[in-house]
């Protein structure tokens, strides 16, 4: 990733977790510890004026394999800015 990517990327996060200041101490809260093979994950999505779609997952092993490989790459893109 180069320089102005991860500015853009930071800036739009910095933006996301103003509007939705909750949801990053959520996320922390939930990553504070390691998610564990069974561990279930639920989602669900409410558009305006209709019912609630939901689904959840049982986190396998293949999961945590593609979150860490996701916290690296994160971890890659932080060196350019301790922030992200």
């Amino acid at each position: 990733m180069n320089a102005a990517s991860i500015f853009k990327l930071m800036s739009a996060r910095k933006r996301f977790n103003e509007n939705h200041p909750k949801f990053e101490a959520f996320l922390r809260t939930v990553f504070s510890r390691p998610i564990e093979e069974g561990t279930v994950m639920e989602f669900t999505v409410t558009r305006p004026g209709e019912e609630p779609l939901t689904a959840n997952i049982r986190v396998q092993q293949s999961d945590l394999e593609l979150l860490q490989e996701l916290k690296e790459l994160m971890g890659q893109a932080g060196s350019y800015n301790h922030e992200l």
